[in-house]
C-alpha cells in the first residue's frame, strides 16, 4: 500500500496524521482515497472544478508528478507520495 506524507499545516484536516496509507494504482486514485477518508482535505488540495490547486505540489520520490504523468502517474505497492504546498513570501523592507 502506498503512503502519502501530509505537511504539518494540513494535518488537522487529516486526523492529525503525518502519513496516511492509501490504495490506488495512480497518484489520482491515491489522492481520491485520501480525500474520501479525510473529506476536509479536499478543499485544500482541489479547486471547485476538481483540479489540483496550483500551489499544491505532489512528489513521488524526488520528482514532482506534474513533470511525470500528473495524476495518471502509476504507483507501486510501497511508493511514498509527499504533498508539498508552495510557500510564497513578500519583500522585506
Amino acid at each position: 500500500m502506498a503512503t502519502i506524507r501530509i505537511p504539518t499545516p494540513l494535518r488537522p484536516y487529516a486526523g492529525g496524521n503525518a502519513e496516511v496509507p492509501v490504495s490506488g494504482n495512480t497518484v489520482g486514485a491515491a489522492l481520491n482515497d485520501l480525500t474520501a477518508r479525510h473529506p476536509d482535505l479536499r478543499k485544500h488540495l482541489y479547486t471547485d472544478s476538481g483540479e489540483l490547486r496550483a500551489f499544491v505540489n505532489v512528489f513521488l520520490g524526488q520528482e514532482d508528478v506534474r513533470h511525470m504523468q500528473g495524476e495518471n502517474t502509476a504507483l507501486k505497492e510501497n511508493d511514498q507520495l509527499r504533498i508539498v504546498p508552495s510557500v510564497a513570501g513578500g519583500a522585506m523592507g
